[in-house]
């Protein structure tokens, strides 16, 4: 790139400062990729769209990504505070659809939403780790949203076993 290591520090005062940029940035990917969510769509169209929203965020900044889901853990002080309620927040924010879903009937009335949002994030944030910058998710999204809305068990007639 031609960017000599002393000329970072010109723009950037060291490596807090850097981390911080880069994870703030990724808090506002996020949550921007939640924004533009229409509101229009039903509960469940909605965590589908946030599905597609968040591994198509991690697709297109993979370092970004990176940082949001691991290497903000070396933010200190305010700086940290804040990226935590801004992580919290999103966290809310997924919880938010599927709540809304359970409260429209759209979902089963004893869901545990806080164990829907480990699982949902559990799946979309570690796809930082295995997925290919720019490669299309919506495909990826859309078969997490099947599993995690319709189960791993589904409606398969269970098969007879033989004596």
């Amino acid at each position: 790139m031609g960017v000599q290591k002393g000329s970072l520090y010109h723009h950037i005062k060291g490596k807090e400062d850097l981390l911080w940029a880069v994870a703030s940035e990724g808090a506002n990917a996020f949550h921007q990729a939640l924004d533009d969510i229409p509101e229009h769509l039903g509960p469940t169209e909605k965590i589908r769209a946030a599905l597609r929203a968040h591994l198509r965020v991690v697709a297109e900044q993979l370092d970004v990504a990176t940082v949001f889901t691991q290497e903000w853990r070396y933010l200190e002080g305010a700086r940290r505070e804040e990226f935590v309620t801004a992580r919290r927040r999103y966290e809310q924010r997924i919880g938010d659809l599927f709540r809304e879903g359970r409260e429209l009937g759209e979902l089963r009335s004893d869901l545990d939403e806080s164990a829907a949002v480990l699982l949902f994030l559990s799946a979309a944030n570690w796809a930082y780790t295995w997925l290919h910058r720019g490669r299309d998710t919506d495909d990826l999204a859309d078969r997490f949203y099947a599993m995690l809305l319709d189960g791993i068990r589904g409606y398969a007639t269970p098969r007879m076993r033989s004596a």
